[in-house]
């Protein structure tokens, strides 16, 4: 099966450019499409109005927010989950909402023909990316890069597996939306 998403009829922005250094913070996504309003990785910020005033901007109610998807468990990447009232939470092996818990494989699931999620582990054994098919092409949420000159990852689990992640992600991906910083176009000198 190709990682490639089916359709090409998402949108998305970023509600918050992520950074780590005097302060970590996550990089905050917002993918619609169709009746899906999606949040990737509503993690830490150094306050809340941070994710919820662009939000606001794009005219998108919190509660109204469909899916939340979480590149993996570290609270940078969670810790503003709830913020999201009657959201699905989507992690590596299971959709939570409510009290419901229903396990399913994320990878190659899809939550519509233009989102798909794939396994990249790396960061963390569990991590995901979410890959979203624009009209301007494939944009990956991942945390395979904490910015766009991450050459390694201090902090990974497995090196090996991250680099594997990361050229299977640059296949498909015209836009990458990393950890920890603004989203860049991948070119030749990306870190592999």
């Amino acid at each position: 099966m190709s990682d490639h998403p089916r359709a090409a009829t998402a949108t998305y922005e970023l509600l918050h450019t992520g950074y780590a250094g005097d302060g970590v913070a996550s990089t905050v996504g917002f993918v619609r499409d169709g009746d899906v309003l999606l949040v990737t990785d509503p993690g830490m910020v150094r306050d809340r109005s941070l994710i919820l005033d662009p939000l606001t901007a794009l005219g998108v109610d919190p509660a109204s927010i469909t899916d939340v998807v979480f590149s993996h468990h570290h609270p940078d990447h969670t810790l503003n989950a709830a913020l999201f009232p009657n959201a699905r939470f989507h992690d590596h092996w299971a959709v939570y909402q409510g009290d419901q818990w229903d396990d399913r494989d994320a990878e190659g699931y899809e939550l519509t023909d233009s989102i798909r999620l794939i396994r990249t582990p790396g960061h963390t054994p569990e991590d995901i990316t979410t890959l979203v098919g624009t009209a301007d092409g494939v944009v990956a949420f991942t945390h395979l890069w904490n910015t766009a000159t991450s050459v390694g990852d201090d902090y990974a689990t497995d090196l090996a597996a991250l680099h594997v992640g990361r050229a299977r992600v640059l296949a498909v991906a015209d836009v990458v939306v990393p950890g920890h910083g603004p989203a860049f176009t991948p070119t030749p000198q990306t870190p592999r």
